[in-house]
């Protein structure tokens, strides 16, 4: 008879250290599933009638087998067997009794070659899991952990072919094991198998559906485009008609200006002859208003977008048939193999309309920022000249 008392005193230390250490998140790695660790290995063990030292043996590690995730996730084996064997020593265990269990937690490390009976029958126990009816619910608690310890995501696909993949490589070691799981580690392989089909064939329909409500133009994005080039082209009637405003007013008072000096023999000439500091606002306005004017002006310029474009390269995003800076630069046939590939995929044709507002959107940019320099420059300069033709007047 294996000793109950140190097999149950290793339980209530293991249940209160994960109380008291264990996190919440670990909602698959708990004493939930040490517990039932711990009662497949008993179960499974009846097969091959153990020695009570080795049975006690392998209860205890399997109490202590995941008992190093109150520490670490990856690599937890490690913490497990330093805390089994802190108790275990303190408890007066035989070292090299020690040393067996800590070789069975080592063993259900994942990867790790099995050299003993026991560390066999702790491993199937461990992934007992895959040859129940639970498998299904149990496997998301384990994808939750892995999302907030791991960082690793799946999607419901990815999720289904990695669990199918998993039962596919797994398989139990002792015969008990199979004996007791394979029947159902067969169903739940179907099952997923089916689960993974279905959702493969969603993801393709769902594909699919993208291609062609993508490929059919919708009245939204037909409105969209309508919409987004309207405004495109009233904003640019706009910049134009102000940087206009501007060219003109500036024009106007540089006109005036030129002429009243030019006029030596009028009144205003006679003046500012006499009186030379008059000159220094005057002077202000006239070169505020020709950088005003200069910004109206480029601003006002036409500005064509154009690439150095070859015939490889139609498909690229950058490239817009539709804009003649663009195509102007190819062979003719080329530009009309490309119309013709693009009226074929309407995924070309809208990446095309999406290229032509981005490069209306980009002049435009430069336009207004042109304009808001044009008016600023504009606006500083009547008020130095205001303030300098004052000071003048008040000398």
């Amino acid at each position: 008879m294996e000793n109950e008392d140190l097999i149950r005193k290793a339980g209530n230390y293991v249940f209160t250290l994960f109380k008291e250490k264990l996190s919440k998140k670990l909602v698959y790695h708990n004493y939930k599933h040490t517990f039932e660790v711990v009662k497949e290995a008993r179960q499974l063990a009846e097969g091959y009638s153990l020695p009570p030292e080795d049975l006690e043996i392998l209860v205890l590690a399997a109490w202590f087998h995941d008992t190093g995730y109150i520490s670490t996730y990856e690599n937890h084996e490690e913490e497990s067997v330093d805390i089994a064997t802190a108790f275990l020593t303190e408890e007066k265990y035989p070292p090299e009794k020690i040393e067996q269990i800590n070789n069975c937690i080592m063993a259900t490390k994942h990867g790790s070659v099995t050299h003993h009976l026991l560390e066999d029958i702790l491993v199937d126990a461990d992934i007992a899991n895959i040859g129940k009816e639970t498998f299904f619910a149990t496997a998301e608690l384990l994808r939750v952990e892995w999302e907030i310890y791991l960082g690793r995501t799946f999607s419901d696909l990815e999720w289904a072919q990695y669990q199918l993949d998993f039962l596919l490589s797994v398989s139990f070691r002792t015969q008990p094991a199979q004996a007791k799981f394979s029947k159902q580690l067969s169903k739940n392989i179907q099952t997923q198998r089916t689960h993974q089909q279905e959702l493969s064939k969603k993801k393709k329909k769902k594909e699919k559906k993208n291609r062609e409500n993508l490929a059919q133009p919708k009245r939204g994005i037909e409105t969209m485009f309508k919409s987004t080039y309207d405004n495109h082209i009233s904003l640019s009637a706009i910049a134009d008609n102000k940087a206009n405003m501007m060219i003109s007013l500036n024009a106007i008072i540089m006109s005036i200006i030129i002429t009243y000096l030019g006029t030596k023999s009028s009144i205003i000439g006679a003046e500012f002859t006499r009186n030379p500091v008059l000159m220094i606002p005057v002077g202000i306005l006239l070169a505020t208003t020709l950088a005003s004017v200069i910004s109206a002006i480029i601003s006002a310029q036409p500005e064509v977008t154009s690439f150095r474009l070859r015939p490889d390269k139609l498909t690229s995003r950058r490239i817009n048939l539709l804009f003649f800076g663009n195509f102007t630069k190819i062979p003719l046939e080329d530009f009309q193999n490309g119309m013709h590939d693009i009226m074929k995929d309407k995924n070309a044709l809208y990446n095309n309309m999406i290229t032509d507002i981005y490069y209306l959107g980009d002049v435009l940019k430069n336009k207004y920022r042109l304009l808001r320099i044009s008016y600023t420059i504009f606006m500083i300069g009547i008020i130095l000249t205001v303030v300098s033709f004052v000071i003048a007047i008040a000398r």
